[in-house]
């Protein structure tokens, strides 16, 4: 990435503006331990020094992941508040009383669960919700409609894994987040890539170039295609002039 200095400042610059523009003190976002949510961690401490804030906010989490979170907060000095999401879960899914038909459908209630804990400190702190979203996942719809795609802001969504690895150095976050596996932590040992059915380095070189192996390619087309709707505000219905 050319002139990585510039490309973070105006990233600084971008998250105060919008700040600013909704009248907001600060910004909140989740601390998975993962290297989006330390970029975005590292971008809003820059922008606000005092008032940003990082939720730790496990389900039935690796014990790593909330580890890693506070490396990460230690490294950047910056406030944290963790709430366990893990027994209000259980309540949630035992109150269904329905048949579970779908791995992914009792999984998204995780991530769910995180973006109404972080509205409800946005609201009352008066922050905006920042998301760690890229543009690798962002493409793919590889995020969660209306769980970690329910922010206010997505500061890394015009950036590929790869781009978010060289601005996480910059930001010096501590290297054993820039180099763990990147995981979704929807239930134990999973990873992106296992999940995906390809690595970020073939998905970001299609993004950038076009080019990559013929059956991935068209993997990654259909999964952009499908996923269309979640990246677009819903349909509003109007009525046609007969």
């Amino acid at each position: 990435m050319e002139n990585i200095q510039s490309v973070c400042d105006q990233l600084v610059e971008w998250l105060k503006e919008k700040a600013i523009e909704a009248n907001a003190q600060g910004l909140v976002f989740g601390l998975s331990g993962g290297i989006d949510s330390a970029v975005v961690a590292g971008l809003a401490k820059r922008a606000f020094p005092e008032t940003s804030l990082g939720i730790i906010m496990p389900c039935y989490s690796d014990p790593i992941d909330e580890k890693h979170g506070l490396l990460v907060a230690e490294a950047l000095n910056l406030t944290t508040h963790k709430v366990d999401l893990s027994s209000i879960f259980d309540t949630f899914k035992n109150s269904l009383n329905v048949e579970n038909k779908t791995k992914m459908a009792l999984a998204n209630i995780k991530p769910r669960l995180r973006m109404t804990t972080l509205y409800y400190f946005a609201q009352n702190y008066n922050y905006l919700v920042v998301g760690s979203s890229n543009k690798s996942e962002f493409t793919v719809g590889y995020f969660t409609k209306h769980g970690d795609s329910g922010v206010d802001l997505l500061p890394l969504a015009s950036f590929v894994k790869s781009e978010i690895r060289e601005i996480a150095k910059f930001l010096e976050i501590p290297e054993i987040i820039i180099e763990k596996p990147p995981t979704a932590g929807l239930w134990a040992n999973q990873t992106d890539e296992e999940e995906m059915g390809f690595g970020y380095d073939v998905l970001d070189e299609y993004i950038r170039t076009g080019n990559g192996p013929e059956k991935i390619v068209e993997k990654i087309d259909k999964m952009n295609k499908i996923s269309k709707h979640k990246r677009e505000y819903p349909p509003i219905f109007t009525l046609r002039n007969e």
